[in-house]
């Protein structure tokens, strides 16, 4: 067991408002993928129990595991999806369960692009698409499969994936009771691509400069602000990642021009009364999966805390006794920073209860974190508790998918 100290009577336990609503407390459960989800995208019962759990101190806040907003933009197995009607009536279930718990939702829109496992694509018969024919290595030109290659959309695709595909996602969210929608625009994924020039090779409306490369990024939150609210919509950043194939730091153009462009972008709306919920930063120390050691670490994300004056959601490895943590209890003015905790979050259920009182902190296992079983995920104990299902019958419990009456 890990010691802690208690968090009651610090600023972490002050309320915060995040759109339309009042969060208790400053610390999030930030998206983590566990690929519990059935093969079809429909959120399972595990997932019911998953996120029931950790809703259970009122006024939290929990994003999703990354969540597929349309077949297109790509896909894996056990990963759940909000194009379809089925996966809508399961999300409402778990939604119903926290909001009965008088906590909050953020679904996280989750567009692969060119990273899409090619089994998924060849499945449904769609290609990968990315802005551009950029594969992540030369050797990655030859897939498993022929006919899975990039497909670089035409603008008039572009403008269509934004008027039909993400609308109806949009909708569904809403209609599945989601408090907010986060847009994944980080380590290399569909929507990150469009923002760098070595993974951008558009000569059309959308590639070029940072303002046509930042295009369709705009266009979609500008296009969602009229669909759901820009009080509803958060967005996620990984300026530093070198994860997919990114160059980080390296990039043509360095981070600090184009996510000060992106970023001012933003303000710029919220000073015109359209202002997103969050804007979610991934930390330097990790890119993608893997931790970043300080002396690799290129920068750092204050220089976007300076443009945006909203709230923010900071995460990648923070824990009880992170530095970085310690440093923003000690922050006296900083009273807009939520603080993301993915590891001790998965081994502590209760977790937000527990750095409320102090108690001892349940050790994660990595090695869990991608299983298609129980084993793992909602074998973890909250205080005072004891284990009521045995490894054996934990590991053979597979995902069921959840059913319902029609939202």
């Amino acid at each position: 067991m890990v010691k802690i100290s208690p968090l009651k009577d610090t600023k972490v336990f002050a309320p915060i408002k995040v759109g339309e609503n009042e969060l208790a407390h400053k610390i999030v459960f930030p998206p983590t993928t566990r690929f519990r989800a059935t093969n079809e995208g429909i959120p399972s019962d595990l997932q019911l129990q998953y996120y029931e759990e950790r809703s259970r101190y009122p006024g939290s806040l929990l994003v999703t595991e990354g969540t597929f907003p349309t077949e297109k933009t790509g896909g894996y197995f056990g990963v759940p999806g909000i194009y379809n009607d089925e996966q809508v009536q399961a999300w409402k279930q778990i939604n119903d369960k926290v909001h009965a718990n008088k906590s909050f939702t953020s679904i996280q829109f989750w567009a692969l692009g060119r990273v899409s496992d090619p089994k998924f694509c060849e499945a449904t018969k769609l290609p990968l698409i990315a802005p551009s024919e950029v594969y992540l290595t030369e050797e990655e030109k030859a897939f498993p499969f022929e006919e899975v290659k990039i497909h670089a959309p035409s603008t008039e695709e572009l403008e269509q994936l934004i008027r039909d595909d993400y609308t109806k996602a949009a909708k569904n969210a809403v209609a599945a009771g989601f408090d907010y929608i986060e847009l994944h625009s980080a380590h290399g994924y569909f929507l990150d691509t469009f923002l760098h020039p070595s993974t951008n090779k558009r000569t059309d409306k959308y590639g070029g400069s940072i303002e046509n490369r930042a295009r369709f990024l705009l266009e979609l939150i500008d296009h969602l602000s009229e669909v759901v609210g820009a009080s509803k919509l958060a967005i996620r950043f990984s300026p530093w990642a070198t994860f997919q194939g990114m160059k980080g730091a390296k990039e043509e153009i360095h981070p600090y021009a184009t996510f000060s462009y992106v970023v001012g972008e933003l303000q710029k709306r919220a000073n015109n009364g359209k202002e997103l919920a969050y804007i979610s930063l991934v930390e330097p120390r990790v890119s993608g999966i893997m931790d970043v050691k300080k002396e690799d670490q290129a920068g750092d994300n204050e220089f976007i805390k300076k443009i945006w004056k909203g709230v923010l959601l900071r995460a990648g490895n923070y824990s009880y006794d992170a530095p970085e943590f310690n440093q923003l209890l000690s922050d006296v003015d900083d009273e807009r920073t939520l603080v993301g905790f993915s590891r001790y979050y998965i081994s502590n259920p209760d977790l937000v209860f527990k750095l409320h009182e102090g108690h001892d902190l349940t050790p994660y296992d990595r090695e869990t974190f991608y299983l298609n079983s129980n084993w793992g995920y909602n074998t973890y104990t909250v205080y005072g508790k004891e284990l009521q299902i045995a490894e054996e019958e934990a590991r053979k419990h597979l995902p069921e998918a959840l059913k319902s009456l029609k939202v």
